[in-house]
Parts: C-alpha cells; structure tokens; sequence
C-alpha cells in the first residue's frame, strides 16, 4: 500500500523557519517527480514547489521563491521542504504529492499520491 507520510509542521512566528519532510513507503517514487502543495481554509490547494526525479530541476511559486528550498533523497524515499523567513499568509496545511501522469508540475490534478497533510501555522 502506497503511503505518504508528511511532518515536522506546527506553530512558529513570522521570520521563522521550518522543515516539512515526506516519507514515503509501499513503493519506490526515485523515478517520479514530487511536489508540495498547500491549501488556507477557505481557499484553493495551490502550488508550492516540484522537484524532478534526480532533484536537479526544482519548481517555485513566485510567493516562496527565495524563501523555500526543495529537495529529496532517492536512497530514503523521502522529500523536504525547508521553510525559512516564514510569513503568517504561509500558514495552511502543506501536502506532498508524487506525480505519474503528464502535464505541468504546477496543477494539482497531475499528481496521483498524496499524503495527509501537516498543519503550518504562523503567528505575527
């Protein structure tokens, strides 16, 4: 059984920083693109990052470029997401995703595991 696993979310302050990590388990995503997406109550699930399957070519929302870095390690089957200079509109539920299909990184509907969710939240 496919399973993604996100944590390291929870409560910090504006200016602060955060590690999201992914596990994954029940079958090998090395040769498959990732991503991070993130969805405010009340609003849509929005594209935070992708990272292709060696982890060269990296994707950003212009709202966390410069702030977030992504990355994986093929050898533990696992993604992150490193959080800095966080900001209180940074606060939402962040999910990753592996993607099998075609199409963008950015849409929400090409990818096909997700995991459920960590809660992020920050305080000004």
């Amino acid at each position: 059984q496919v399973q993604l696993v996100e944590s390291g979310g929870g409560l910090v302050q504006a200016g602060g920083s955060l590690r999201l990590s992914c596990a994954a388990s029940g079958r090998t995503f090395s040769r498959d693109p990732m991503g991070w997406f993130r969805q405010a109550p009340g609003k849509e699930r929005e594209f935070v990052a992708a990272i292709s399957t060696s982890g060269y070519n990296t994707y950003y929302a212009d709202s966390v470029k410069g702030r977030f870095t992504i990355s994986r390690d093929n050898a533990k089957n696992t993604m992150y997401l490193q959080m800095t200079n966080l900001k209180p509109e940074d606060t939402a539920v962040y999910y990753c995703a592996v993607k099998l299909r075609g199409g963008n990184y950015y849409s929400y509907h090409n990818y096909d595991y997700w995991g459920q969710g960590t809660q992020v939240t920050v305080s000004s």
